[in-house]
């Protein structure tokens, strides 16, 4: 058995598929983590996962949501504390509205499998990332 302990970073690890950017945290065999920060004035590229399913939890900043599947569509205001679900196949984009970037932490569910898992979808808003 080993016990992964990871630090959050001040470098950035990846950019994500959506734009965003990628700190790593945490890992196991069935669960990862990260940590994401959006820059002031930032908009997310819209995109769908095929296999995994994420819950994201706001630490600072303000944003907007936007999660749609088939059956239904919402935007989302966040800010610090907000916790919120990205079911597996939903589309969704993410954007910050505030004066600070917005951060936030995702545990992903399988672990991230690689930059395939994103699929692109079209945007509610205009990218800027």
């Amino acid at each position: 058995m080993r016990f992964e302990t990871r630090r959050l970073g001040g470098a950035v690890d990846a950019v994500a598929p959506d734009g965003s950017e990628i700190r790593l945290l945490a890992r196991t065999a069935r669960a990862s983590m990260v940590h994401c920060t959006l820059p002031v004035g930032g908009a997310s590229k819209a995109v769908r996962h095929r296999t995994v399913e994420e819950i994201w939890y706001f630490l600072s900043g303000s944003g907007e949501v936007w999660r749609a599947t088939d059956d239904a569509e919402e935007v989302t205001n966040v800010t610090a504390g907000v916790s919120l679900a990205i079911p597996t196949g939903a589309r969704f984009q993410f954007r910050n509205i505030g004066d600070d970037p917005l951060c936030f932490v995702i545990a992903t569910m399988p672990p991230w499998p690689g930059d395939d898992e994103a699929v692109r979808a079209v945007d509610r808003w205009p990218v800027e990332v």
